[in-house]
């Protein structure tokens, strides 16, 4: 039970403007709860829409190779997860949560449409110990290379060297381990597109992703038991509207061409934009500008636009940085890292660092040490996301690559569709969490929030672990089931359930009222790092390619098994040490639940 809040002894920030008991409710919660579901919903439509197409645009259309892939996506995606520090802080001093989110919705959407505009797909070549050679692709996915009046079949051999087949299978040329590489001829016009569309999305959702949180959380009374429930319904609406974003953007991505999912993506960020705008007297008294705050209106807008090519600078650093050297130790590592990397991971480490000793210092022993708590598991936090967040990268390659997308031989998915069983498992498991945790902290049995957190890092590396032993049983062509990748999604979901949600409603009732919009930065940050990091480790999973296809599909199931394996493990051991740090946690949260 939660002790009632006294000046001398604050269990949770007052940022609720009205007593919901005293209003009408939706499901037994604020009726304000239903606008902020749909909003979410459909901004997450967009996003979620656009981020499955993302990964394999990058590599079939832009013929990227899995390392520059990969590293484009980990900084595109810790970038949408920085600029919310900085859009929360905005929000509490200038415009408010509400006008902030309005301003978000409508920059990301521009972003979307923007990506419509990818110009004509790459061409494919190889240079073969130094000459150039011109590549083809056939509908089937089949590579080879043209040797004068010939065409070569590429195949990649288990020790890293490529033969090149003549047409009666005989290998008419074998090159060693390193001296073939695979380029591509692309525009640096529509490259160029591609990096500000991307970029005015990740300053579009700073506004957007801390602000629409923050109004949900300002609808509960401190010491309300539903926040939690309230945060997972909210959280539900998430995945409702990436669930069919997620089936239909990569649907007519193949049906008609990449530029109509985007332009999907844009319609359903327009819709959520419009939730807000014209939520007429619903939403009257939350997410206002700060009382007494000076207007900054323009000044902020025209800031954001100054920004876009800041973050297009970021992209182009990170495609153009050089990776470091093997034996640089972790000192040359943290040097040799992108200019992104560097800004992510000291202002993070500032943030863990500087917001407790304020907290020391403007506030008492029991809010610092509730600031405390909130900042450990913030950094728990990094830990889970890097992980999960293989969906989009790594996991996404695999299914394109190394899974059987045939559904009981009725239809085959794309790769990019396989992201919706998240937001499936998501849909249908939320309301029953929610009725658990209620049910449960009715008998006082409901797990502490550090508790939840471990659980859900050991579920997310048990999920990777399922997988692994899915690879066991692939078939001769070196596929596995794709269920065995469903079984994976619906492992990750019930693990997401115990900290996303969860997070965000700590946030809100853990931090000082003044800061929580910079809290909830804070969290987003630490997903941000936790972005990055996912990119370095769908680095590590890299194969080789050529033209968008694997070369050897063997030693690409196998690379993807050994990286799954490792950092399944870690996570199962992580979040066995945060389980036995819990009591201590719990007991600087000074019975927040």
């Amino acid at each position: 039970m939660v002790d009632t809040p006294t000046a001398d002894n604050p269990r949770e920030p007052d940022i609720s403007h009205v007593n919901p008991s005293d209003e009408k409710t939706w499901f037994g919660h604020p009726r304000q709860l239903a606008r902020l579901f749909t909003t979410e919903a459909m901004e997450r439509f967009g996003f979620y829409g656009m981020r499955a197409l993302l990964a394999l645009y990058l590599t079939k259309h832009f013929l990227f190779s899995d390392q520059t892939t990969n590293g484009l996506y980990g900084g595109f995606t810790a970038l949408v997860y920085l600029t919310p520090l900085v859009g929360g802080m905005i929000a509490d001093r200038y415009l408010g949560s509400k006008q902030s989110v309005k301003f978000g919705a409508i920059l990301m959407s521009l972003g979307y449409l923007t990506l419509c505009f990818g110009g004509p797909t790459a061409k494919p070549f190889a240079m073969i110990e130094g000459t150039r050679y011109e590549v083809v692709v056939a509908e089937s996915g089949a590579q080879s290379v043209v040797d004068g009046d010939r065409q070569l079949a590429i195949k990649g051999q288990d020790d890293g060297s490529v033969n090149l087949l003549a047409a009666d299978g005989s290998v008419a040329r074998s090159i060693p381990k390193g001296g073939f590489k695979a380029e591509a001829e692309r525009s640096p016009f529509f490259t160029m597109i591609l990096l500000i569309g991307l970029s005015m999305v990740v300053v579009g959702n700073g506004f957007f992703k801390p602000n629409i949180s923050t109004i949900v959380g300002a609808l509960y009374a401190p010491g309300d038991r539903r926040r939690d429930a309230g945060f997972t319904i909210f959280y539900m609406g998430i995945n409702l509207g990436s669930l069919f974003s997620q089936i239909l953007c990569p649907f007519l991505a193949v049906a008609i061409d990449w530029w109509a999912g985007f332009f999907l993506a844009a319609v359903g960020m327009m819709i959520s934009w419009a939730l807000i705008q014209f939520s007429g007297k619903q939403l009257a008294g939350f997410g206002d500008a700060p009382a007494g705050a000076p207007d900054r209106r323009l000044v902020i807008y025209v800031g954001a636009v100054l920004a876009v090519p800041v973050a297009w600078f970021l992209f182009t650093n990170l495609m153009n940085a050089a990776p470091p050297t093997d034996g640089s130790g972790i000192v040359g590592y943290l040097l040799a890292l992108p200019l992104m990397g560097k800004v992510l991971f000291t202002t993070f480490l500032i943030a863990v660092i500087a917001i407790p000793l304020w907290a020391l210092k403007a506030g008492n022993k029991v809010e610092f040490q509730m600031m405390l708590a909130a900042i450990v598991l913030i950094v728990f936090n990094v830990v889970f996301w890097t992980l999960f967040e293989q969906a989009g990268s790594s996991l996404t390659l695999f299914a394109d690559r190394n899974t059987d997308l045939s559904v009981f031989g009725l239809f085959t998915m794309t790769a990019g569709q396989t992201q919706f069983f998240n937001a499936l498992f998501i849909v249908l498991l939320a309301p029953l969490t929610s009725i658990l945790w209620n049910a449960l902290g009715k008998r006082g049995l409901e797990p502490s929030i550090p508790i939840k957190f471990a659980i859900a890092l050991a579920g997310v590396g048990l999920g990777f672990l399922a997988l692994v032993w899915g690879t066991a049983y692939a078939g001769a062509d070196f596929k596995v089931s794709v269920w065995w990748l469903a079984l994976l999604y619906l492992i990750h979901s019930a693990a997401e359930l115990c900290i996303s949600p969860v997070g965000l409603s700590m946030i809100t009732k853990l931090s000082i009222a003044r800061v929580v919009g910079l809290m909830m930065g804070v969290w987003f940050l630490s997903i941000s790092c936790a972005q990055y990091v996912a990119g370095v480790v769908a680095q590590v999973a890299s194969v080789e390619t050529v033209g968008g296809q694997v070369t050897n599909l063997k030693v690409s199931l196998e690379t993807y098994a050994g990286v799954f394996q490792t950092i399944g493990l870690a996570s199962v051991i992580i979040g066995g040490v945060l389980f036995v740090l819990s009591p201590v946690i719990k007991k600087w949260m000074h019975g927040v639940q």
